[in-house]
């Protein structure tokens, strides 16, 4: 078992970061950008090629060696991960990671700092962090991830080794999801309605309630004739995703719930000492928990765009006859779609994605979530 086992249809990428892994380490690059869509694995690639760093194997043996198991447990002294689920990255946030960045590294020979959708980041925050990017500490390795380079500011972007990840084809992510025991035919179906998003057709493949929503909204906008079914598809979406954000974050909390009490040597049933009980509460804290479910809900929100855009997607290659070489995503709902590619022109298809489009900037600009759905769906009619 390799440390790139998880990484999915990104060859030419782990061929170079395994050589770089390899290496002397007298000529590594300490800032590292690595750029791919949503769901083409960019954390995991930065965690793998952290594991292969700190490996005395540089992750090549037949087993990964305990650092490597260290790094992709998330659990290595030497590396930090500032992932976020809120929406922009804080400054003080990223003054810690660079307080962390100049300590020299406990267990291997590198301090890595991975920060996950570094887009997020505002300006002024992004210019706290450009002078460690520009000249790191002796032993400490930057891995920022990003949807693209162009998401990134130019002087971050300048000063970086930059790693462009591939959208994984539906046959590489149905392999990797039947590799990890799922039956062929789910895993299919989950690869193909997922657009080469790994994390969305890993959901699909374990939770059938996920799965079951998505094929319920794609009959909806099928099924759309009046305003009023725009307004009440708007409603049950809306609803729908903050129930599958409440249930996502229970799940979460309660992983991180077990991962600390096995962290502190503690079994399930046993009680939570006086000196560790703050922390353990702030896991499940209410405020913290509603402002994840709010985020989630955004999450949930977004891949419903994506299965709306879809649709109309499947449209446009219905009316170009290409469906023998593009394919449809939403296979099982294809009399429908026939109906509704004779019913709309070109540029009606066309029109409705760019609908879709100004649809996901109002939702990432804060919109509500409830008036983002109706407008779109009613501009659907």
């Amino acid at each position: 078992m390799s440390v790139w086992d998880d990484i999915v249809g990104q060859r030419t990428v782990v061929s170079r970061l395994g050589a770089v892994a390899c290496g002397d380490g007298s000529a590594i690059a300490q800032s590292w950008l690595i750029c791919g869509p949503p769901g083409s694995g960019r954390s995991n690639v930065a965690r793998a090629f952290a594991a292969a760093l700190e490996s005395p194997d540089h992750g090549m043996g037949d087993e990964p060696s305990r650092a490597s198991r260290l790094v992709l447990a998330g659990t290595h002294p030497d590396v930090t991960v500032l992932a976020t689920d809120r929406v922009t990255i804080g400054i003080d946030e990223v003054r810690s990671l660079i307080e962390t960045s100049e300590q020299t590294p406990s267990l291997g020979p590198w301090r890595i700092i991975i920060i996950e959708d570094v887009d997020r980041m505002l300006e002024r925050t992004t210019n706290v962090l450009l002078k460690e990017i520009e000249e790191p500490a002796a032993r400490t390795i930057w891995m920022l991830c990003a949807p693209s380079a162009e998401d990134v500011l130019p002087t971050i972007r300048s000063r970086t080794r930059l790693v462009s990840l591939a959208v994984p084809s539906t046959a590489q992510v149905a392999a990797f999801l039947e590799g990890r025991g799922v039956g062929a035919d789910l895993a299919a179906r989950a690869a193909r309605l997922s657009e080469g998003h790994i994390g969305v057709a890993r959901l699909y493949a374990r939770d059938r309630y996920a799965l079951a929503a998505r094929d319920q909204l794609v009959v909806g906008v099928l099924g759309l004739r009046r305003a009023s079914d725009a307004v009440l598809l708007a409603a049950r979406l809306v609803d729908d995703a903050s129930d599958q954000a409440s249930r996502e974050v229970e799940g979460l909390t309660e992983q991180e719930e077990a991962e600390f009490r096995r962290v502190n040597g503690l079994g399930e049933k046993d009680r939570i000492p006086p000196k560790l009980r703050g922390a353990f509460n702030a896991i499940g804290r209410k405020d913290e928990v509603r402002r994840r479910v709010t985020r989630h809900s955004r999450d949930v929100l977004d891949r419903a765009l994506t299965s709306v855009a879809s649709v109309y997607r499947d449209v446009a290659v219905l009316q170009n006859d290409a469906e023998d070489a593009a394919g449809l995503v939403n296979r099982e709902n294809r009399a429908a779609l026939v109906e509704l590619a004779a019913r709309l022109d070109r540029a009606g298809a066309v029109r409705r994605l760019d609908d879709v489009a100004v649809a996901r900037r109002r939702l990432a600009g804060n919109g509500s979530p409830a008036l983002v759905f109706e407008a779109l769906f009613c501009s659907l009619l």
